[in-house]
Parts: structure tokens; C-alpha cells; sequence
């Protein structure tokens, strides 16, 4: 049976017509939340699942492996004008809450956005906790691990020997406040004053590359 031109056509904007719908059909992403640049090809924990994981039974024993630094505490409110104020997460290390504005206030500090799924975050880490050594106190280096899956943050961490304090940001509320891109790992530089200083989508593949960001946008020597 031969087909009309009309019908052909007909039958050619049907098929383009069902591949848009398909394009842009919304997937379940599994309730991940603060999802960067680099995917994650093994994420297919339910969200059940998720939050039996991260029960504070459940992760006592993880964070006793993990063994991180106390989060810093504030020594009192956020700065007029602070990019985080109001921001209260969840210290990864102890389950404690951190007012993120007041607790950072005073002092430089590197924020480092992460996931345990990101791939150059991996290699990233172990450097920032050799500069986090090497700082000392001039400066506060903190992770915030932005998937909702925090179980898995805390096992990477430990596998990795990181031990830096960090915040629990499943929702990716520190990225949407200080106007990070959605990619990872980002680092964002803030002053003492609690604004931004530079926000840095990049990653850092030595010690010297971060101590030198920090110096110019900051003016802390390592």
C-alpha cells in the first residue's frame, strides 16, 4: 500500500511530536536534592531506604568511623549583611546544628560543595584537609555535602582520611545563597564579614592551587 505525501508527513511530525514529549518527560531523580554537574550512575537507594540510613542510630557508627573535626561554634550573631545568615544545617559530624552565618563569623573561611557521588570531589578532598592542616587557625575550612543521601557522605569521608568539619546540605540551601553555579565541586571563599569574596567552580588539584586562591581573594598565607 503506497502512503500519501500528506500522510507521510502526518507521520513524521507524530514521531517528532512523541520524541519531544519523551525529551522532556520528568524522570524521578530518586529525591535527590543539590544534584551538581557530574552524575551518579549507582544512585537507586529509595527515599524509604534514605531515611532509614540516616537515622541517628544508623549513623552513629559511621560518624564514629569518620571521626571529623567538631563543626566551628559561634561566638555570636551573624554579621549585618552575612550571605548565610539564617542558615541552620546539620553538623555531619555529630548530628548538632549550626547556624552557619554565626558560627563563621570573625574569621576567613573556604566552603567546599561536595558530593559523595562527584568524582573530581574525590580527588579534591584529601588536598583540602592538607591545607586545612597547614592554615591552622588563620583560616575555617568547611565541607557541605549537598545530596540528601548523608550516609554515604560519611563513608566517603572516612574512606577518603578527611576529616574536616562539615554541614549536611541536601537541599543545597548554602549554593542558592551564595549564587554558586550548579556544578561540583565549587569552592566559595568568604570574608570575615560573612560576604562573598569569590566563588571559585573549579577543582583544586594541588595544595598550592588552593592555598594561592585563598591568599589573593582572602589575604590568608598558609
Amino acid at each position: 500500500m503506497r502512503i500519501s505525501g500528506a500522510a507521510r508527513w502526518s507521520l513524521v511530525a507524530l514521531v517528532v511530536v512523541v520524541s519531544l514529549i519523551i525529551a522532556i518527560w520528568p524522570r524521578d531523580k530518586d529525591g535527590d536534592e543539590g544534584v551538581g554537574a557530574y552524575p551518579d550512575a549507582g544512585r537507586s537507594t529509595s527515599q524509604l531506604e534514605r531515611r532509614d540510613a540516616d537515622t541517628a542510630e544508623a549513623l552513629a557508627p559511621l560518624r564514629a568511623d569518620a571521626q571529623l573535626a567538631a563543626c566551628p561554634t559561634p561566638t555570636g550573631p551573624a554579621p549585618d549583611g552575612s550571605v548565610l545568615g539564617g542558615i541552620t544545617l546539620e553538623c555531619i559530624g555529630d548530628g548538632s546544628r549550626v547556624d552557619l552565618g554565626a558560627a563563621l563569623a570573625g574569621k576567613p573561611a573556604l566552603l567546599n560543595i561536595w558530593a559523595y557521588w562527584c568524582a573530581p570531589c574525590r580527588e579534591e578532598l584529601p588536598y583540602l584537609q592538607q591545607y586545612s592542616d597547614q592554615v591552622g587557625d588563620a583560616a575555617t575550612v568547611l565541607t557541605v555535602h549537598t545530596d540528601s543521601n548523608e550516609a554515604n557522605g560519611l563513608r566517603f569521608l572516612a574512606e577518603y582520611d578527611v576529616h574536616l568539619p562539615g554541614v549536611q546540605d541536601g537541599s543545597a540551601r548554602v549554593q542558592a545563597a551564595v549564587g554558586a553555579p550548579a556544578v561540583l565541586p565549587v569552592s566559595v571563599l568568604i570574608r570575615a564579614d560573612g560576604t562573598v569574596a569569590k566563588i571559585l567552580p573549579q577543582q583544586f588539584r594541588s595544595v598550592d592551587e588552593i592555598a594561592q586562591a585563598v591568599q589573593q581573594h582572602l589575604g590568608v598565607a598558609a
